[in-house]
């Protein structure tokens, strides 16, 4: 029409969505996109706040057709600086971890509630989590997991919608979209309270058994 001479009306508003999608790239959304696009996505990421004071964003690491999804909360500082999650003393008790059930760092994929790091490390801020919740989303419909192991509090509570501490949460499997969702207390947590191992013993064994039981 307008190789004619006539002229195209578009409403305002579209105009400015359209614009402002094109200006920001990064707040399109998640939906659709595939891994090097979705990591592309989070590295550009300005949906909140956690962008300005960010060393790096901290995607996931991993097999990207994982059998077991392991979600934690947020980056710490060293995750921060390095780009990958759960290093440091808490990342070589979760590496332990998996080994005991016949799992390793390589073969399942392990994720945060949040990508960027809060200050001082405090807990997610809830319009953060919401920023980010798409993301993670989105790697869950790309990894497919038989089984999704929730890592303390924070991660326990965003996917389930819950605010019961983990105590409460953990020994029964949930269900997070037709996935079987096992919660288990933080690998930080458990440095600092090694009697709490056995729990989490319980809680990877619930969770192979659930896992085996999808693979039937």
């Amino acid at each position: 029409m307008q190789a004619m001479g006539i002229d195209v009306w578009v409403p305002r508003d579209a105009d400015d969505e359209l614009e402002e999608a094109e200006d920001a790239g990064t707040q399109l959304p998640a939906a659709g996109l595939d891994w090097p696009e979705l990591r592309d996505c989070v590295a550009n990421c300005t949906r909140c706040e956690l962008s300005t004071s960010r060393t790096n964003t901290v995607f996931g690491v991993g097999n990207a057709d994982a059998d077991w999804l392991i979600i934690g909360e947020a980056p710490g500082a060293e995750e921060d600086r390095r780009g990958e999650p759960f290093v440091g003393r808490a990342g070589q008790l979760l590496d332990q971890m998996l080994l005991a059930i016949g799992q390793s760092r390589e073969q399942v994929f392990i994720a945060n509630i949040l990508k960027c790091r809060p200050p001082n490390n405090r807990d997610p801020k809830p319009d953060e989590a919401a920023a980010c919740r798409e993301y993670l989303e989105r790697q869950i419909e790309l990894v497919r997991p038989k089984i999704i192991l929730a890592v303390g509090r924070i991660a326990a509570q965003n996917l389930l919608g819950s605010d019961e501490p983990v105590g409460r949460m953990r020994g029964r499997p949930h269900d997070l979209g037709g996935i079987p969702l096992v919660v288990t207390y933080h690998p930080a947590y458990l440095l600092r309270s090694p009697s709490q191992k056995a729990k989490s013993w319980s809680d990877l064994c619930l969770a192979s058994r659930l896992a085996a039981e999808v693979a039937a």
